[in-house]
């Protein structure tokens, strides 16, 4: 497709993706705006690039197809949990909800279970899902170290854990100012995004967004300081300008340097000669 076709695909559809965005968040307004909207342009964009009207199909169509698409793999990449865990969890707090008002008290576990016609287990085991609807920081590094270095020994989990902490402690200070605090009253406090917003005079959007946006960049300080899977050529998982990203690595860079070793490294068994 031409270049100028392409672009007026563009301008002339971006609409559909602030309507989309809108359609979303009336339904779930804890999400940001702001990334969907990010990944619903740049998923209009590819559109525009592959379309092809020898398909018999309205550009429209197409589009949102592949838009919302783009919505299900921005919301999957920063939530843990399966539909049939959100789900239970959903019919825990609509039932617990309701029997707060039937009862003029908190519902024990087993009022719970007996209305939700499970065992008390299945009630612990949704609330427990629930209090980890936002994985803790120190959990996040620990996942993404074992999906890309393996998982250690035995004897030297503790070693590992210890030096995923000392990494975390430099790679949070290091974060941009306003990140920086979202990230410790969020994670390390737990405080909700809506005090959060409040506090800040923002909107629980922003905030949300500043959130994910910090975790972003902790990923790539970890991929290339920690892991050392990446350098200055590689993908960036931040959305941030270019400039500040490699401000804030330069900066951990420094904090961390001498002072973290890789454990894996120095653990390392030489092999048979």
């Amino acid at each position: 497709m031409e270049r100028d076709e392409r672009d007026r695909l563009v301008v002339e559809n971006l609409p559909l993706v602030g309507f989309l965005v809108n359609e979303l968040c009336l339904r779930a307004d804890h999400l940001s705006r702001e990334d969907l909207a990010q990944a619903g342009a740049e998923a209009l964009i590819r559109c525009a690039e592959s379309f092809d009207e020898g398909l018999g199909v309205p550009f429209g169509a197409y589009a949102r197809r592949r838009i919302k698409g783009a919505f299900a793999d921005e919301l999957r990449r920063d939530d843990w949990a399966t539909r049939g865990a959100r789900s239970r969890m959903g019919e825990l707090a609509g039932m617990q909800e309701a029997l707060t008002a039937s009862l003029g008290r908190t519902p024990t576990t087993g009022e719970l279970a007996a209305a939700l016609g499970v065992d008390r287990a299945s009630v612990e085991a949704s609330r427990q899902d629930a209090a980890r609807s936002v994985t803790p920081l120190t959990d996040t590094i620990a996942e993404i170290v074992a999906v890309s270095a393996g998982s250690p020994g035995l004897p030297e989990d503790q070693v590992v854990r210890d030096e995923h902490d000392a990494f975390l402690t430099h790679a949070v200070a290091a974060l941009p100012e306003k990140m920086r605090y979202i990230v410790e009253a969020v994670y390390y406090e737990d405080r909700s995004v809506k005090e959060l917003a409040e506090e800040l005079g923002s909107s629980h959007s922003a905030v949300s967004q500043q959130r994910a946006e910090a975790m972003r960049l902790l990923r790539d300080g970890l991929e290339r300081h920690y892991l050392a899977t990446a350098d200055e050529s590689t993908p960036a998982h931040a959305r941030i300008s270019a400039t500040r990203r490699e401000e804030y690595l330069a900066e951990l860079g420094t904090r961390t340097l001498g002072g973290i070793t890789r454990t894996r490294a120095a653990l390392a068994v030489p092999a048979a000669g």
